[in-house]
């Protein structure tokens, strides 16, 4: 067995007087050399918060192999003197833990021979991320092989990973170094998922109006007098949102609630976009009663650079709105 023994050290100060310490064992993980581990401790308490928890006067007794006993233990330091059983050098390991705990590490290696192969590879990293995160290493097993055939190292074991499924969604090849070597892992996987969130925008998109159809004709019959009203500075677009579809796409591009908050319902508002050359910059709340602009938002409810400039121009230009009314 592989023995890995755990020392809790305790001191005590009082002043005058000269510090007493105390050490004694309150775990060990008995590794067979198939991995399977046997924990013998003594008594703690239910808290996984504290490592001082330990029953000093309880037996060294066989215990359940779970937290409360030993999983959550990361040692302050290590004794130096170490001896491994012949297996765990025969599975590549060299003395050198990588980051990861001595026995989340053998049992591992003892008992998976990819997590083996990971280790005699060098890659460290995507090992680290399969013992950490216990996923479905067989999904991804081809591509790794082709990266170790490659003698490409997975700088970053997560960040491959999240890379790899991105390609298999956009279809890919994850069977092709050209895909699955990256030459800047984060550049590619930064830019896949820029796409993938374009896609759910879009998605997003195509939903919101689907369900804002439902609406138009309520809209049309609340708002529909104000239809065509547009101005301009020379650069600033301003106008009249035409229906619950545009309400969706800007809500969406500028990630605020202009749409979800359902203010196309609104009897005594008036929305309005504003626009430079088609990119939308802000939107633009006019109360019907004041012939006031309310508030006026751009991307995630800030204000832009021109925000003074547009609450001017749509202030300037209340008379058009204020026409519309009176000819109703």
């Amino acid at each position: 067995y592989q023995v890995i023994r755990f020392f809790f050290v305790k001191s005590r100060y009082k002043a005058g007087q000269a510090a007493e310490y105390s050490i004694y064992e309150v775990v060990q993980r008995w590794i067979a050399p198939n991995g399977t581990p046997t924990t013998v401790a003594r008594l703690r308490g239910m808290s996984l918060l504290y490592y001082d928890q330990w029953s000093e006067y309880s037996d060294m007794e066989v215990r359940k192999n779970n937290g409360l006993h030993a999983y959550d233990i990361n040692p302050v330091c290590t004794y130096p003197r170490q001896r491994f059983i012949p297996e765990l050098k025969r599975n590549g390991f060299k003395g050198d833990c990588h980051g990861i705990l001595p026995y989340e590490l053998f049992t591992a290696i003892l008992s998976d021979s990819r997590a083996e192969t990971l280790l005699k590879a060098g890659q460290y990293p995507m090992l680290r991320h399969y013992i950490h995160s216990s996923f479905d290493m067989g999904r991804y097993w081809a591509s790794v092989k082709i990266c170790i055939r490659n003698g490409y190292n997975i700088s970053d074991g997560s960040m491959w990973k999240d890379t790899i499924d991105l390609l298999r969604h956009f279809g890919k090849d994850t069977n092709s170094p050209k895909y699955v070597c990256p030459t800047d892992l984060k550049a590619e996987h930064d830019r896949l998922m820029h796409k993938r969130n374009k896609e759910i925008e879009r998605k997003k998109l195509e939903e919101r109006i689907r369900q804002a159809k439902k609406h138009e004709k309520a809209y049309r019959k609340l708002k529909g007098i104000f239809f065509g009203i547009a101005f301009t500075d020379g650069t600033l677009q301003v106008r009249v949102l035409e229906s619950v579809a545009e309400f969706a796409a800007e809500g969406t591009e500028l990630h605020h609630c202009v749409f979800s908050n359902s203010y196309f319902l609104e009897k005594n508002s008036l929305i309005l976009s504003a626009t430079i050359d088609g990119k939308r910059i802000e939107t633009v709340e006019v109360s019907l009663k004041t012939l006031e602009v309310v508030q006026s938002r751009g991307l995630h409810n800030s204000n832009t650079e021109y925000h003074d400039r547009i609450v001017n121009l749509v202030n300037s230009n209340v008379n058009l709105i204020r026409q519309r009314m009176e000819a109703a």
